[in-house]
């Protein structure tokens, strides 16, 4: 009977099988309307259950599960589509060449956003830097004094004038170290406070926005932002700000004190500037263009390389290797080429910069030495005056170093504002707005559901389902069987709010699911899908993500309910095992089970099995099978089948082809009528037979 059960479950899902053309995966609706090809949306859709008090749907465990929403699979089988992504510059899609809108604005108002609430420290930092280069700047004048006062005393035995310039000079040089360290701890302390809010901010707000966005941006994407991007900010915080005050600082201190001391020399050190600002505007300019590219071409390698580890079975299998490193070298060379392109850009700046400021220093030497014969200039005040444009011309190359470091940021700021300035497609009622389900109607845990006038179309276009009318009454358990792309698991997404609908209404209880609060709607409503995510961390915190505050006897009862507890005190350290990354420890069955019992301890209204045990073998169908009849007593179910030993436990089956409901009654009376069940159900019989 195994054999048979296993032959006809498997023609349900394959050639024999008019609904079941192929394994229809969780994606495969949006897939075929989106073109998208996210092929693993059911996978991260399984952390639903883990984040439901955390309100994020689903968002973060789809990037940990796939890497790229599914790119490594798509990558590793079908080619190469997310590098060429990003280098295809002619396609209309923002996503596509990782360049989401960014309101104008948002950049400065992000950075004036971390700065605001630590603006006295900013202050305080401001003012020891100021006060640092106010006593490094007296150097130059303490050697004018000493050439043209203390040198003429010495001769005429006064040594307490060139005692007190040495003294004078050893103070400034301690006191301008000490406001230095003070300056770099203040400051330091500044970067890595901002820097922690901002990667705390990626992650928070990347977990809010909507499954819709995390099937178009792919993970690689989001790594880039949280550290090369952010990286790139920490290098203008922590290095390049503090050259630019420098700079700043010193060209007012210096400009300064070379019209004190001479208004000739200082006026034409003030107008050698001139053209060092239209040579840094210049470069501002076109390395800006560079680094916007840049950071593009950074978030493509790292997308190729996550998706790929990511699909490391599939490219084994496929033998995609060679395929791969074709691709890796053309993204390692673009991003080679890019670099070339801001070194060079750099190095235009720096031998301009360098032109321009020796040919200054030389003409205003040469003019200041006839001076100095003619007698109308003091020695003394040529020696400073030189010695002020060394240290007014030497930070240029700093400031070379400062733009660079800031082209860089600002296009890194520019991705990531972008990304925070994404916005939820399916927001968090306002909290006046949100309302609670109603209280139970009876002792059993299921809610009645409603679809109202419902019509669903992605963004990107294409028609999923056209608009109907379902009812599922409370306690009901509901096969949903079709063909792929019949619009099966776009039915569960939009009963758990991974996306809205188009036109209509959910209903839970009489409740728009629009109108209930993210915590409320994941305790009502629990996806499990075919690959049940598990988190790094032991078995019993993984079924603790069901209900956080659950205990360890509640978490034992659950899986002792499901039928886990055997498996899972044969384990090393029982409960408190380490599955490792993605569950990798245990079994697809044995994580299914987990899945399960976190669904029970979740203890939800509504529950929805997204092909729960499509992938699974007899023994491990049989367990979950078991788990399933539990799980699914008193609870409104949809599942999402393939396989008839699923439907058989149906109340109720919904047959789809093209997003409509083609067929619909009990197991028993489809079986009898002449449609497209009849024909399923006689073809596993024949394969039965045969």
């Amino acid at each position: 009977m195994d054999g048979a059960r296993a032959h006809a479950n498997g023609a349900y899902a394959n050639a024999n099988d008019p609904l079941a053309k192929g394994n229809d995966t969780s994606d495969s609706d949006s897939d075929r309307n989106r073109g998208s090809h996210s092929g693993n949306d059911s996978n991260g859709d399984s952390g639903s259950v883990g984040n439901r008090d955390r309100g994020s749907s689903s968002d973060g465990n789809r990037d940990s599960d796939s890497g790229s929403n599914g790119d490594g699979d798509r990558d590793s089988d079908g080619g190469s589509h997310s590098g060429n992504d990003v280098d295809n510059d002619d396609s209309g899609d923002a996503f596509d060449r990782d360049t989401l809108p960014t309101p104008p604005g948002a950049t400065r108002n992000l950075l004036r956003s971390l700065l605001a609430p630590r603006r006295g420290r900013v202050a305080l930092a401001a003012v020891l830097l100021l006060l640092q280069q106010a006593v490094v700047q007296a150097g130059p004048l303490l050697v004018a004094y000493a050439i043209d006062k203390a040198v003429p005393a010495v001769r005429a035995g006064d040594h307490g004038p060139l005692i007190a310039v040495g003294v004078g000079y050893a103070l400034c040089a301690a006191v301008a170290g000490a406001l230095q360290y003070a300056f770099i701890v203040a400051s330091a302390r500044v970067n890595q406070d901002v820097l922690l809010d901002l990667r705390g901010r990626i992650f928070r707000h990347a977990q809010a926005l909507s499954v819709d966005f995390h099937e178009r941006y792919t993970s690689g994407r989001l790594i880039s932002r949280s550290t090369t991007d952010v990286e790139s900010l920490r290098e203008l915080l922590s290095e390049g700000l503090q050259e630019l005050l420098t700079v700043v600082l010193s060209f007012v201190y210096i400009a300064a004190m070379l019209l004190w001391l001479d208004l000739g020399l200082g006026g034409l050190a003030v107008a050698s500037f001139v053209p060092l600002y239209l040579l840094i505007r210049l470069f501002q300019r076109r390395a800006g263009k560079v680094y916007r590219v840049r950071s593009t071409a950074v978030a493509a390698l790292i997308v190729k390389f996550t998706e790929t580890m990511n699909g490391i079975r599939p490219v084994r299998a496929f033998r995609r290797e060679r395929a791969n490193d074709e691709r890796f070298e053309e993204l390692n060379r673009r991003h080679e080429r890019v670099n070339g392109d801001a070194i060079l850009e750099m190095a235009r700046y720096v031998v301009g910069s360098r032109l321009v400021a020796n040919t200054a220093v030389a003409g205003i030497v040469l003019w200041g030495a006839y001076r100095v014969a003619e007698g109308t200039l003091a020695l003394g005040v040529l020696a400073a005056a030189v010695l002020y444009l060394r240290r007014l011309y030497d930070p240029i190359d700093r400031l070379g170093m400062f733009l660079n470091s800031y082209q860089s940021a600002a296009a890194s700021l520019e991705k990531i504002a972008g990304l925070l300035a994404q916005r939820p497609s399916v927001p968090e009622p306002a909290p006046e707005a949100a309302r609670p389900l109603p209280p139970a109607g009876s002792a059993q845990p299921g809610r009645t559901v409603e679809f109202e006038g419902v019509r669903f179309a992605y963004r990107t276009g294409g028609e999923v389902l056209p608009r109907f009318d379902l009812t599922l009454p409370a306690g009901q358990t509901v096969a949903v069987v079709g063909s792929t792309g019949a619009g099966k698991s776009t039915l569960a997404k939009l009963l758990a709010r991974f996306y809205d609908p188009t036109e209509g209404r959910v209903l839970l209880d009489g409740v728009d699911l629009r109108e209930l609060g993210t915590a409320e709607l994941r305790r009502g409503v629990v996806m499990v899908t075919q690959e049940a995510f598990l988190f790094s961390g032991t078995v019993a915190e993984n079924i603790a993500l069901g209900r956080p505050d659950a205990t360890r006897e509640e978490i034992e009862h659950a899986a002792k309910a499901i039928g886990a507890h055997d498996f899972i005190a044969s384990l090393p350290d029982g409960y408190d095992t380490d599955v490792r990354k993605r569950g990798g420890r245990i079994s697809a069955g044995q994580r299914q089970l987990v899945a399960f019992a976190r669904a029970l301890l979740a203890d939800p209204a509504v529950l929805i099995l997204d092909e729960a045990t499509s992938s699974l073998d007899i023994p491990g169908e049989r367990a979950v099978q078991r788990a399933m009849d539990t799980v699914l007593r008193g609870r409104t179910a949809v599942v999402i089948a393939h396989r008839l030993s699923t439907v058989e436990i149906a109340d109720r089956v919904l047959v789809m082809e093209h997003g409509r409901v083609v067929e619909d009654g009990t197991p028993a009376e489809l079986v009898a009528a002449t449609g497209p069940f009849a024909d399923l159900h006689r073809a596993w019989r024949d394969s039965v037979v045969g």
